[in-house]
């Protein structure tokens, strides 16, 4: 089975494709997708669309996963985060891809076992299943 993981922003939107097969996982690429960096949104939904739906016509995932929506005090961002999740969505149906979605909590639960795990942890323990070797 491969699986495509996004993580939505209107100025950096995150991907990841893994496989599983026979018990584990691999990962089979992972990047980002940056919209021109103009004030105007549409053409940075535009180019997030454009973006998600190259990679799905790239690698064909048979499963689709995204963050859910999550803000704090600042509800503009989870609008503009909201944006990228829904063209994200929108290239997925467009390719009859079934979508599911997370939260960051449960994301972290299950890799970490703690829901309220660090991003180093959460790091740490991808790179672990992945078995992902970072050289600095």
């Amino acid at each position: 089975m491969t699986i495509l993981g996004i993580d939505p922003g209107t100025v950096v939107t995150g991907y990841g494709i893994i496989q599983y097969r026979h018990s584990q996982f691999a990962i089979i690429k992972s990047g980002v997708i940056k919209p021109p960096s103009i004030k105007q949104l549409a053409p940075r939904l535009e180019a997030i669309y454009d973006g998600v739906n190259q990679v799905i016509k790239t690698f064909n995932p048979e499963e689709f996963s995204i963050e859910t929506a999550f803000y704090d005090k600042n509800v503009q961002s989870a609008m503009k985060i909201g944006y990228a999740r829904g063209v994200s969505i929108l290239a997925a149906a467009h390719n009859k891809l079934e979508c599911c979605e997370y939260s960051p909590r449960e994301v972290k639960k299950a890799v970490v076992g703690n829901g309220a795990a660090s991003k180093e942890q959460v790091q740490y323990m991808i790179r672990k299943l992945l078995n992902i070797n970072i050289i600095k």
